[in-house]
């Protein structure tokens, strides 16, 4: 009698994991729906500014008296074209994958999160390292002996700014969707059950305080 009592526990405690998990992903298909329209436009708006960042840094030269100045003859800005370049493909594929309705699961849920935290870290990354470049130009570096250079290529700054600025408006897109994605992961889908990790549980040592 006992092992039929337990037997019936267990698949009673099955039924409800069961039920919960249906749950998640009605929840989890709902909030989707909610923020579908928001999020698709999101990434949409990235893809027009990673390009405009890119088109405008792929086109600042100067050549004046002094010589002449391109961004492939630095490193941040040519790390800057092809960070924009790889975030405008991601936000084009992803508009597309997210516009389309499809049912929510925890796999895609953090294939998501963790693809916009690298993108987001990818555009960020870039724009700092290109804001560095251009503060060295403005201001040199006197503990170096670098002169300030944008007092002889002015027109090169002033474009290579722009297209940073461009660039940091891409990072707000990007740091919203991390948000976005990361706040629908961890509020929709919980933490395994205990039965799902088997009769005996899990023994979590205790130390003495």
């Amino acid at each position: 009698m006992s092992k039929m009592a337990e037997e019936k526990a267990v698949g009673g405690a099955g039924a409800a994991d069961a039920a919960q998990q249906q749950q998640q992903l009605a929840a989890g298909e709902a909030a989707a729906a909610r923020v579908r329209p928001v999020e698709t436009l999101l990434r949409a708006a990235p893809l027009g500014l990673c390009v405009a960042a890119m088109a405008v840094m792929l086109k600042d030269q100067q050549t004046n008296e002094y010589g002449t100045v391109a961004y492939s003859d630095l490193g941040g800005f040519k790390y800057l074209v092809y960070a924009n370049g790889l975030c405008a493909a991601y936000s084009l594929v992803t508009a597309f994958y997210t516009a389309v309705p499809r049912p929510a699961t925890v796999s895609r849920s953090w294939v998501v999160f963790l693809l916009d935290q690298v993108f987001t870290y990818l555009i960020l990354a870039a724009g700092a390292a290109a804001a560095e470049l251009l503060y060295l130009a403005y201001n040199g570096d006197k503990e170096v002996t670098w002169s300030e250079a944008c007092g002889v290529f002015g027109s090169f700054c002033r474009q290579a700014r722009t297209s940073v600025g461009i660039t940091f408006g891409s990072v707000v897109c990007f740091i919203l969707l991390s948000v976005i994605s990361s706040y629908r992961l961890f509020s929709t889908y919980e933490a395994p059950p205990s039965s799902a990790l088997g009769n005996k549980g899990v023994e979590i040592a205790a130390y003495p305080r």
